[in-house]
């Protein structure tokens, strides 16, 4: 049985597929902005670099939560 990636993680296949930059490469963007707040990585994400909502919520909401675990 394989078990089914939950969570902001499950947008990652489609977010690499439609915008070409690994997650890797988009999380490295998103910690180097001077925003820290949610929302506004957000709409950062949307309106400079063309990402729609949900994946850009998906990116920052991981970034965030990887960040906070340290």
């Amino acid at each position: 049985m394989t078990d089914t990636v939950k969570g902001p993680a499950a947008y990652f296949p489609s977010i690499e597929k439609k915008y070409g930059r690994p997650i890797a490469e988009w999380k490295k963007l998103i910690r180097s902005s001077p925003l820290v707040k949610h929302m506004e990585l957000v709409a950062w994400l949307k309106t400079e670099h063309g990402l729609g909502h949900g994946h850009a919520n998906a990116l920052v909401a991981h970034t965030l939560a990887e960040d906070n675990a340290k």
